[in-house]
């Protein structure tokens, strides 16, 4: 396999299993030195091993992305051992289950919002000086269709995305004239356990593997890929600008 991201470093959250397991190995096949973040540390053991059988390379980092303090720290020593960050994928996010708006219980909903939205802020804001210090800072962030989508009983995962994507496309707005690239990633449908806990009657083989989509999100991480502030649509595979509506 070809090294495209060789000698790069980059950070994946929610890396422990899913679609950022995969983008996490995909990267580190690909060359990149992986600082894959997740709460939970069998399953960055377990990526570990997969990346180390890959031959490459990574740095287990388990933390919950609700310790905001963490996130500061982690890019304090990053910027001590590597002085930037190339690559940043923010996939950490909770889904819930789905629930009216008035029977929602408040910490449900600010458990998603902290996690979904204010922690990919924080990431934004610890990691941005990393990523300006890269040829090329490559910016990913992974949303859902569910974001333009009113679903009755999904509001906080929902509200949640369509959050995130006025952040990256806010950060995406401030970074245009530097060499930071920023860009959305929507999966559609994918054979993940989140999946199966939001959707449990549906077949998961009949759904792609996160494998096939982790990819897609390694071309936006490329150095050669220019585009910002757009979103990048699996299941059409098309490159997407956003439109106010007519």
């Amino acid at each position: 396999m070809s090294k495209p991201v060789a000698g790069r470093v980059a950070l994946v959250t929610g890396a422990s299993r899913g679609l950022g397991y995969a983008a996490a190995l995909t990267l580190a096949r690909a060359g990149a030195h992986v600082i894959a973040v997740a709460r939970t540390v069998g399953g960055l053991e377990e990526l570990d091993d997969a990346i180390r059988g890959a031959g490459g390379s990574a740095t287990l980092t388990p933390l919950d992305l609700r310790d905001y303090a963490g996130i500061y720290r982690l890019a304090a020593a990053l910027n001590e051992r590597y002085g930037r960050l190339d690559v940043l994928v923010g996939n950490a996010a909770l889904a819930g289950v789905p629930s009216p708006l008035d029977h929602i219980e408040p910490k449900a909903w600010d458990d998603m919002m902290a996690v979904n939205v204010t922690a990919n802020w924080h990431l934004i804001r610890a990691m941005d000086p990393l990523l300006k210090r890269s040829d090329a800072g490559r910016v990913v962030f992974v949303t859902s269709g569910i974001a333009t989508l009113a679903y009755a009983y999904w509001a906080p995962y929902s509200v949640s995305k369509a959050a995130l994507d006025v952040l990256a496309r806010t950060y995406a707005a401030e970074t245009s004239s530097t060499a930071v690239r920023v860009n959305l990633f929507s999966p559609g449908a994918t054979r993940t356990r989140m999946r199966a806990m939001a959707m449990p009657g549906e077949d998961p083989m009949t759904l792609p593997a996160p494998e096939q989509v982790a990819e897609k999100i390694l071309d936006l991480c490329l150095p050669s890929f220019s585009e910002t502030g757009k979103i990048y649509d699996f299941r059409s595979g098309k490159l997407q600008d956003f439109a106010r509506p007519a």
